[in-house]
């Protein structure tokens, strides 16, 4: 039996019997997810990915943001559980993208543009945070996962001489289709965005300041239209909520350094 059929059958008996509780969970959450990319794998793509954006994309000779850049995302990564991560933090000249990343593996990425909003170590911690978030919880691989299950289920869905056969994978395709997607995993990553940057001594109640920010820059630049880092990164009532909510918890854990 191929390894895409053997997948396909496990992922079909999970989903139609109603069994899905996912091959791992994301650290601090709780939440099950379905992994089919490896560790070693992701990590390996974020490498190479990251490789070819130092190359295409201009890096930022500014020494006061550089150390900044520095000084924020290493005090970030020692409280950040992702092991074996090979860590390291460019900051790329664009003055005209305000936006930020992480790759699997721990390699980040800053574009100028976002450091007015940021305007301080605290507001930066509230950007690195967040992306260094999506990179343990395995928002990726995840992603990866989901997309690779879908392609399965339906190459074995059109596949099938067994018409019972057919009706259960598209079902369960349909099931993993319902799944929630980028705004569930920007939630999660607010959330573990904001516990990271309370244990690195920064004050939790500086990410509110920093989307409140964001919101007003968008208001002025985005012309009605949502700008890059927010088109990934929704910023509405159930965010802020959501943030204020966690507000408590993240003071308890905040420790001046």
């Amino acid at each position: 039996m191929t390894y895409r059929r053997t997948i396909a059958l496990f992922l079909t008996s999970l989903l139609t019997g109603g069994l899905l509780t996912g091959c791992a969970t994301v650290p601090e959450t709780g939440r099950s997810q379905l992994l089919l990319v490896s560790p070693a794998e992701e990590s390996q793509l974020g490498f190479t990915e990251f490789e070819k954006l130092k190359k295409s994309v201009p890096v930022s000779k500014d020494p006061a943001a550089n150390a900044q850049l520095q000084r924020v995302g290493q005090r970030i990564a020692a409280v950040a559980p992702l092991p074996n991560a090979r860590w390291e933090f460019v900051l790329f000249d664009k003055p005209d993208v305000p936006n930020a990343f992480c790759l699997p593996g721990g390699k980040v990425g800053v574009y100028s543009g976002i450091l007015p909003i940021t305007r301080d170590d605290a507001g930066l911690a509230t950007v690195i945070g967040h992306e260094v978030a999506h990179a343990v919880a395995r928002h990726g691989a995840e992603r990866m996962s989901q997309a690779e299950a879908f392609q399965i289920l339906q190459e074995l869905a059109l596949g099938s001489s067994s018409q019972t056969s057919r009706a259960a994978v598209q079902g369960a395709y349909g099931v993993f289709y319902a799944l929630p997607h980028s705004r569930g995993q920007e939630l999660e990553a607010d959330h573990l965005g904001v516990l990271y940057m309370a244990r690195a001594g920064y004050e939790p109640r500086e990410a509110l300041a920093f989307w409140k920010r964001f919101a007003e820059y968008n208001n002025k630049h985005g012309g009605g239209k949502q700008i890059e880092f927010l088109s990934t990164h929704p910023l509405d009532d159930q965010r802020i909520r959501q943030i204020e909510g966690l507000i408590p918890q993240a003071e308890m854990e905040f420790r001046k350094p």
